[in-house]
């Protein structure tokens, strides 16, 4: 990780409280797909959610009836974390060194943080803490540039601050570890003013890049000439990827 990438990993933590209310969740759909991609339910599996933030997802799975456990660096979110969800355990650790015993899982999720990881080591430990035939879910909620002022305002924050603005890389085959895609849609309806609330909960943002204060004065005045009533409708994509841990070769030996 870059000297910057440690910047916008560490600027959540100030921010830990905002980026809870604003942030949005993800559709009942999406743990129905991962469900059906890692092949077993989520009721009683013993589930690791690593980089949880704030809660977002872990409580999705804990209401699912996962047992599950939060893994979390920050300082900040964790506390967050801790004040949302009082009766889920969470440990702090990042998914370069994941505090469980080998083994010990059946589903490691990874919602908006897989990109904070180093593959080169999250991928081994994964592999080493998933049982045989447990399953690495990676998924994030990505603005659906389908959506014209969507894409106009994404190409608004390039022009101003670059294309590498929005971090979210995405998981790859790797090691004989191959990964299964399955993009779902989804809305919500909330104030102009939620959204931009939202959008000052990226990291470019958290960090106090120049400009941005300015951008986000200007993008308030353009939406309410967009919208009026002063909401709107933000579209996502959530991108869904799931890897199964292999099973270990069985070794037969012929009679002759």
């Amino acid at each position: 990780m870059t000297d910057g990438s440690r910047d916008r990993a560490r600027s959540f933590s100030s921010a830990a409280g905002r980026y809870g209310d604003h942030r949005p969740s993800y559709p009942a759909a999406l743990l129905d797909a991962v469900e059906e991609l890692a092949g077993f339910a989520l009721a009683g599996a013993r589930v690791a959610d690593v980089g949880a933030g704030t809660g977002i997802a872990t409580a999705l799975l804990h209401a699912r009836g996962a047992r599950v456990v939060a893994v979390e660096p920050g300082e900040g979110m964790a506390a967050e974390f801790r004040r949302r969800n009082p009766r889920v355990p969470l440990v702090r650790g990042d998914g370069d060194r994941l505090p469980f015993a080998s083994g010990s899982l059946d589903l490691l999720t990874y919602a908006q943080s897989w990109h904070w990881t180093d593959p080169a080591r999250s991928v081994p430990e994964a592999l080493r803490v998933l049982r045989p035939g447990g399953a690495l879910a990676v998924w994030s909620n990505d603005p659906d540039v389908g959506v014209g002022w969507i894409a106009d305002q994404q190409a608004r924050i390039e022009k101003g601050f670059g294309p590498g603005w929005y971090i979210n890389e995405r998981p790859r085959s790797q090691d004989g570890v191959e990964f299964t895609t399955r993009l779902l849609r989804w809305s919500r309806r909330i104030t102009v003013d939620a959204h931009l609330a939202k959008l000052s909960t990226h990291s470019l943002f958290l960090i106090g890049a120049p400009g941005t204060d300015d951008f986000l004065a200007a993008e308030r005045d353009r939406l309410h000439v967009l919208f009026p009533d002063g909401r709107l409708t933000e579209h996502y994509v959530v991108e869904l990827s799931l890897a199964r841990a292999p099973w270990p070769k069985r070794h037969c030996t012929e009679h002759v």
